[in-house]
């Protein structure tokens, strides 16, 4: 299959098609100005990005179903061009939480559905206003997660037509598995939203996936900012890897645009985020060469088996 600024979809397992490329919209609400993401995925769409990836719990959604809207009504983009996954939080996991929790994300982008729908973490928290509960100690307050159930109550949402597709995010094999032998599994999850760059490279998650017939979509795909609070800076910082930038300058691209191509040549989706109009065209210019086999080989080599997001995951059982 050949990929092109025009078509770079692939199918996903219950018919429908995700875009590899994708726009990431997250930002700190504390230090980006309003208007910012508006503007950007205004841009996003007009550069040619038709798979957004947004959530709830960014807090920007209403500004993000604004943009979607303006380039639909301007003719730039019919809806059914756009795909736009959107995330169920942590603190919305008790079933009879879930549709009104997608109602909510439906009612901020002032949309009809979302193309995917996806549960954010395999644990949950404590359910209530705050999205990130912590005791008196600091520590996370989790909750009971029953994910075969808040999976039930997801395949609900779509057949009652709120939602195309349905996916999960930060599981592991054994999560999926969970939903993929549930008794009576009626959608099966068709993507897993798990960091992926030349730095992590998932190999052994990708071949589950693939074997599975589920979609990898690559967050931090070309790594992350230097932010403490939530970046591992033990990982190097992966643009000035040597090799992605002597391969870029042999096909005169950047480092960031040969970890793109990488992922969305072996079929894993990657949803690059930047509020620069400088880097969102930049992080589309992808479709214009192809890396060879041996080059492919040769980044997969740099697999560390390092995160750059640190995740409040891996201590938590999840049933």
């Amino acid at each position: 299959m050949t990929l092109t600024t025009k078509n770079h979809r692939i199918p996903l397992s219950d018919g429908n098609y995700i875009p590899l490329l994708g726009f990431g919209t997250y930002g700190d609400p504390r230090t980006t100005s309003k208007g910012t993401t508006r503007e950007s995925v205004k841009l996003a769409i007009d550069v040619g990005y038709r798979h957004i990836d947004g959530a709830l719990v960014y807090f920007n959604e209403h500004e993000v179903g604004q943009a979607i809207r303006e380039k639909i009504a301007d003719g730039t983009v019919r809806r059914e061009d756009i795909f736009y996954c959107g995330k169920l939080w942590s603190t919305f996991h008790p079933p009879e939480l879930v549709r009104p929790t997608l109602e909510k994300t439906l009612k901020a982008l002032q949309l009809d559905y979302v193309d995917l729908y996806i549960i954010e973490l395999p644990m949950a928290f404590k359910p209530g206003e705050d999205f990130y509960p912590k005791d008196k100690n600091g520590k996370y307050i989790y909750h009971h997660t029953d994910l075969c159930a808040t999976w039930e109550a997801l395949e609900a949402c779509k057949d009652a037509g709120l939602v195309k597709s349905l996916g999960v995010s930060n599981f592991n094999r054994r999560q999926l598995e969970l939903l993929l032998n549930k008794p009576g599994l009626k959608h099966r999850p068709v993507s897993n939203q798990v960091e992926c760059h030349p730095y992590f490279t998932q190999p052994k998650l990708l071949d589950f996936c693939r074997k599975n017939d589920i979609v990898i979509v690559g967050y931090s795909p070309i790594g992350t900012s230097r932010d403490p609070s939530w970046v591992n800076l033990e990982c190097p910082p992966l643009l000035e890897d040597e090799l992605l930038v002597s391969i870029g300058e042999k096909y005169n691209k950047s480092s960031a645009q040969v970890a793109l191509r990488f992922n969305v040549q072996r079929g894993v989706a990657v949803i690059p985020k930047s509020f620069s109009p400088q880097r969102i065209t930049h992080n589309f210019q992808i479709f214009d060469f192809s890396l060879t086999e041996d080059e492919m080989k040769a980044i997969e080599a740099l697999n560390k088996n390092i995160r750059f997001v640190v995740l409040p995951i891996e201590l938590y059982p999840v049933h």
